[in-house]
């Protein structure tokens, strides 16, 4: 049997698909990413608990993908590796990174007859004034606010301009969270970052609003408990016909006080929360709204699967973050 690559597999929504094909019986996985620097992350810790075939450093799987090692030997890849922090400032390492080994991916799996699915973001959409259709004849009208989301969006347009795009699959994840983020650091969701601050000190700090129209902590996200995103994932990976753009949201926006709120809730304790003034940098470049439409996603992966923000912060305080073991297994 040909194997799934799973790149970034060691990475938050990597390992979380790993650890679901295991679920589902499947272990022919090749993982893919570049552990060099890792000794602050630590995210080898995310694959520990998870079964599969193989791991290969991103750039030798690259040599070998096109050197021919791999014909006959690939099902499919899905694509989550990529530098994913919207603060980074290097646009060229972004490029490298987000564009260029993504076009190289996705142009071998077509010349292979191979599956392809990779992530793109809900950062694409800017700041939301344009709305978040996931009809990739709307992909010119969006204005990215970072050069993170500038390197998506770019693949996207690539896709679209190379006609490709209907023979492949690009998900928008929104505001995903859960289990195996821990290595993130300041990209840590807030649910993880509000846990760790209750337990230290009771309280939680949000930022202020700096713009009218939200309250403080009112700042709205559609947030998207790991296990639901991931389910999606695969459920456009094994339909062949499911190509294009997929917004991967809930397509119910909540705020970051309703967020903080449910970690309270979980764990039994009254809220003490505490609004801080958001710093200058992110100010001109923060989404103040984000809401997927998903009409696409539904047709293929049906609403049942989802759980409310209360019930998935729920799951995630006290299955993973309460554990001594908090990764998935």
């Amino acid at each position: 049997m040909a194997a799934i690559v799973v790149t970034g597999g060691a990475g938050f929504i990597g390992s979380a698909i790993v650890w679901a094909l295991n679920q589902q019986g499947r272990t022919d996985i090749i993982v893919t990413d570049d552990l060099w620097h890792d000794s602050e992350t630590q995210r080898w810790k995310n694959l520990a608990r998870l079964q599969f075939l193989d791991y290969v450093n991103k750039d030798l799987f690259l040599e070998r993908l096109e050197g021919g090692y791999y014909a006959g030997k690939i099902e499919g890849i899905i694509h989550m590796g990529a530098c994913s922090s919207t603060t980074e400032s290097n646009s060229g390492f972004l490029m490298e990174n987000n564009y260029l080994d993504t076009q190289r991916l996705a142009l071998w799996c077509c010349a292979h007859k191979a599956r392809f699915v990779y992530a793109s973001s809900a950062a694409t959409y800017g700041d939301g004034e344009k709305g978040f259709s996931d009809d990739h004849q709307h992909l010119n009208e969006y204005i990215p606010l970072n050069a993170y989301a500038f390197s998506k969006w770019q693949f996207d347009l690539f896709a679209l301009r190379s006609g490709i795009l209907d023979a492949i699959a690009g998900l928008k994840f929104f505001n995903v969270f859960g289990p195996d983020e821990y290595h993130k650091q300041d990209m840590r969701s807030v649910v993880e970052k509000s846990y760790h601050q209750i337990k230290e000190s009771g309280k939680v700090k949000l930022f202020k609003s700096h713009k009218d129209g939200f309250e403080d902590g009112g700042q709205l996200r559609d947030f998207v408990y790991v296990k639901y995103a991931i389910g999606a994932v695969l459920a456009v990976y094994f339909n062949r016909s499911a190509n294009g753009i997929f917004n991967v949201g809930t397509g119910k926006a909540r705020s970051f006080k309703d967020l903080a709120l449910a970690v309270y809730a979980a764990l039994g304790i009254e809220p003490q929360i505490e609004y801080i003034d958001m710093p200058e940098h992110l100010r001109g470049k923060y989404q103040y709204f984000t809401q997927a439409q998903t009409e696409k996603l539904h047709n293929i992966y049906p609403d049942k699967q989802w759980t409310s923000l209360e019930e998935s912060v729920k799951d995630y305080v006290c299955n993973y973050l309460a554990q001594d073991d908090p990764y998935l297994r």
